[in-house]
């Protein structure tokens, strides 16, 4: 198997913590788009680390989680610049999805998903911009959980589009979530505005989004058992992403920003990426004022839509993906049209800046999918005990 780490030089992690830390020799796998003082930070592409200098500061939630005892693993491969969905990476050896191995991993934390996922580190920090962190822990059975927005700083990192990038973080069990999101959390001015031990009692249930989605059937049953073992009451709710045009709005946001960041970079230097990357950076190139114009009246849409049905339901549960990841043989069309799909969900917590949980449930065939929890602003310890709740005898 592929390594999920990239070769880096050793790092000097903060001196050892006490015995009573709260992430006391836990390993922790931290992607490429983070700065670690004095390491390199390739995000993805030869080229990026051959023109940027080499780091002198350190993330903040780098620096949080070793502080709270965390071991550093390595640092792990992501896709180039974090501008895919899927896990592929042309400058390195394939990684293989140890969870299913004849699947993509999901991208674009895809290297720290995998050494999660191959027992190689505990926790996986990533980034979520379009669905980087939820969509590998989807395909490679993991708990994912994109933050709020700006609810954890984006400092000493590699941005993709900063009104949409978080910082996330992937574990195979729900109490290491917890314990993470505690710490990465732990005297957050953002926190404190909303009660983490809030119980959550109504959640919304999406039935056209369920009834989508390859894992449907299984959903259903999970409801049906969750309804008559759960004090959570479930709400039938409609939410229309095709009329809301999720995927559509988010690609344009998303483009013009990608380009804001890193079109004078990709301009001057030419560098060497993946043909279906570079075909979405020249892309970004051609969007135009009005289309970021009407992209963001149609993202006021989705926004009061979703701020509407969150006050008449704590969260809403949606699948994080269309069904298991595809096969590693998928044709470049195939690949395309999951992008598509996938976008289509995951762009609906993005657009609002929502916190959005993933757990993993269910399997097609053997390969991994699930669902999520999407919560209002600052609700992220709220979701995990829910989780807990709705997740007991699993």
């Amino acid at each position: 198997m592929s390594t999920p780490f990239v070769k880096t030089p050793s790092y000097s992690a903060p001196a050892k913590s006490s015995p009573e830390a709260p992430l006391n020799s836990y390993k922790l796998a931290v992607k490429d788009l983070f700065h670690m003082s004095d390491l390199p930070t390739a995000a993805g592409n030869p080229d990026w680390l051959a023109t940027h200098p080499i780091p002198t500061a350190t993330n903040t939630t780098v620096e949080r989680l070793l502080e709270a005892g965390c071991i550093f693993a390595g640092k792990t491969i992501t896709d180039e610049l974090a501008y895919s969905l899927h896990g592929q990476n042309k400058h390195y050896a394939p990684l293989v999805n140890p969870a299913a191995p004849a699947h993509i991993p999901g991208g674009s934390s895809s290297g720290s998903a995998v050494a999660v996922t191959s027992h190689l580190a505990d926790v996986g920090l990533g980034t979520d911009t379009g669905g980087s962190i939820r969509v590998p822990a989807s395909y490679q059975g993991l708990w994912g959980l994109r933050t709020t927005q700006f609810a954890i700083p984006c400092d000493n990192m590699v941005p993709l589009a900063p009104s949409f990038d978080t910082i996330g973080w992937m574990t195979r069990d729900l109490d290491t979530m917890e314990a993470v999101t505690s710490t990465c959390f732990e005297n957050s001015k953002y926190m404190s505005k909303h009660d983490a031990h809030e119980t959550i009692t109504k959640i919304g249930i999406v039935d056209t989004l369920n009834s989508s989605v390859a894992h449907s059937a299984l959903i259903t049953h999970w409801l049906e058992s969750v309804e008559s073992t759960s004090e959570a009451s479930l709400v039938p709710i409609a939410l229309d992403p095709i009329k809301l045009q999720t995927a559509a709005t988010f690609r344009v946001l998303q483009g013009a920003e990608i380009w804001q960041q890193h079109g004078e970079w990709i301009s001057q230097t030419s560098p060497d990426i993946a043909l279906d990357i570079q075909t979405r950076f020249d892309w970004c190139k051609t969007i135009t004022t009005e289309d970021v114009s009407n992209a963001k009246a149609q993202q006021q849409i989705v926004i009061d839509a979703l701020n509407s049905l969150l006050t008449q339901v704590d969260a809403i549960l949606i699948p994080t993906t269309p069904g298991p990841a595809p096969r590693c043989d998928a044709s470049a069309e195939t690949l395309a049209n999951d992008r598509n799909a996938l976008l289509a969900m995951t762009a609906i917590a993005g657009l609002v800046g929502l916190p959005q949980l993933h757990m993993p449930l269910f399997s097609v065939q053997d390969a991994p999918c699930g669902i999520s929890l999407i919560g209002k602003r600052n609700s992220e310890l709220a979701l995990i005990k829910t989780a807990k709740r709705l997740t007991e005898g699993e």
